[in-house]
């Protein structure tokens, strides 16, 4: 049984550094993993931890039980943050207080210093795995930004939960199988994905690099890589480029024997389309008919999924203030009407049997999916944020739903989820007028059927 208590210089060496080590500690899988190899957090403990939606959340819920779990609680903790190159947390936690010439110790440093005002001599000291100072990344202020352009902000210090996908069980594909996409192909498709971060300095002076933009690309080749999808990944593209490649991923015969497929594309953005490295623009609209029933046969019936980390024009949400008050209501559906009526020639047609038997009509477009970084709206299209460590929000919360959910949800609740992240989420930046800004995130669905991943398991014929 478990001894309780932790040793009390222990204690205080963990009250002292509380503050850092909430800001600045990473509690991913492999951390927990040596928590609980040494039997300091049981299987439960450690579900509770991993299920919280921010890294600092993570950090206060392990800091909070560390005290209660045993005087060997501070020694494996000290040993988990070496095995996860966090060396920097454990010489902060194990170093002796500085003392006075009286023989006295120096105060502990207050609990609630925050990460942003330590002092320069730290800032170097841990220079490798401090959090980044928030940034607002615009063009230069030579000119005016014009309406076409687009930005993103680089504000906050949440990291994306690296744990691994958690796995369907049998009893719950065969309870949800029926209702759903097919989803039993292995791999489950191929996947694309295109990063633009660099952009040519001459052809597109006015767009910045994406810092932390390859963080995003390489979340989301691990996440459908775990997901059990082909991974492709092409960074730095002109819009030529981005077009030729995507030319190339529809017509690929593996689509064929596959029953999914996926599409992501992260770079700079206006309303409806998305930058090459050149400064010309990639219409979004032409990305989807690309995929459609008549242009990409082979994904006929199939979902697609589309993810488009950019921005959707340059206006910030600065949020507004929440009343008390009854629930929302919720907003009015749209009216569906039917258009779906065939002419009168293609009845004769089958009346008289002289086409043979009928095939299937298929609408132009269906069984998509595509989740936006930033909302669409009547009057203006938002910016989007990135983090120039951690990545952008909207790829942080879909990687942590995907990881945490996608054993028993299907992808539009695993989206209405993410949405729900990002509506929470607020800027960090004191001092500038993007201090708690906010941002939303959408999606828009043709999909026909639940479309449930059912990560790592494979029917058994």
């Amino acid at each position: 049984m478990l001894e309780c208590g932790m040793l009390e210089r222990d204690r205080c060496a963990l009250r002292r550094r509380s503050a850092i080590l909430c800001k600045q500690l990473v509690v991913d899988e492999l951390l927990i993993q040596s928590l609980q190899a040494d039997n300091i957090l049981t299987e439960s403990m450690a579900e509770n931890i991993m299920a919280e939606q921010t890294s600092q959340k993570r950090s206060w819920r392990l800091l909070l039980l560390l005290p209660k779990r045993g005087p060997r609680a501070f020694s494996s903790f000290c040993s988990a943050l070496q095995e996860t190159e966090q060396q920097h947390l454990n010489e902060l936690l194990t170093q002796s207080p500085e003392k006075k010439k009286d023989g006295k110790e120096t105060p502990a440093e207050p609990e609630e210093e925050p990460v942003m005002q330590t002092t320069e001599k730290k800032r170097k000291r841990f220079v490798d795995s401090s959090l980044p100072l928030p940034t607002q990344e615009v063009i230069d202020a030579k000119r005016a930004r014009t309406r076409a352009e687009s930005m993103e902000f680089s504000l906050d210090t949440d990291s994306p939960i690296n744990t691994p996908v958690l796995p369907c069980t049998s009893d719950f594909y065969l309870s949800h199988c029926q209702q759903s996409y097919r989803m039993n192909s292995s791999p489950r498709g191929l996947a694309l994905v295109i990063s633009n971060v660099t952009f040519d300095l001459c052809a597109a002076p006015d767009l910045d690099p994406r810092k932390g933009g390859e963080v995003d690309d390489e979340v989301l080749r691990k996440v459908f890589t775990e997901l059990d999808y082909l991974v492709t990944v092409h960074r730095d593209l002109t819009a030529q480029g981005m077009r030729a490649c995507i030319e190339n991923f529809c017509r690929r015969p593996d689509h064929r024997t596959m029953d999914s497929s996926v599409v992501c594309l992260l770079s700079h953005g206006v309303e409806g389309a998305i930058y090459g490295t050149d400064g010309q623009l990639l219409q979004l609209d032409w990305v989807f008919e690309s995929f459609d029933n008549a242009h990409c046969p082979l994904l006929q019936n199939k979902p697609k999924m589309f993810f488009i980390q950019a921005c959707r024009g340059e206006e910030m949400d600065c949020g507004v203030e929440q009343i008390d008050g009854p629930a929302r209501t919720c907003s009015p559906s749209c009216e569906q009407r039917d258009a779906g009526r065939e002419g009168q020639g293609d009845a004769n047609s089958r009346q008289r049997g002289d086409v043979g038997r009928p095939r299937i009509k298929l609408p132009q477009r269906s069984d998509m999916i595509c989740g936006f970084a930033s909302l669409k709206g009547q009057r203006i299209c938002t910016a989007a944020m990135r983090n120039t460590k951690r990545g952008s929000w909207f790829i942080q919360e879909l990687n942590t739903t995907l990881r945490l959910h996608a054993r028993d949800k299907h992808l539009a609740d695993i989206m209405v989820q993410v949405n729900g992240h990002i509506k929470e989420r607020e800027g960090y930046a004191p001092g500038t007028a993007h201090h708690r800004c906010k941002e939303m995130s959408e999606f828009t669905s043709s999909l026909c059927k639940d479309l449930y991943l059912f990560p790592k398991y494979q029917p058994q014929y």
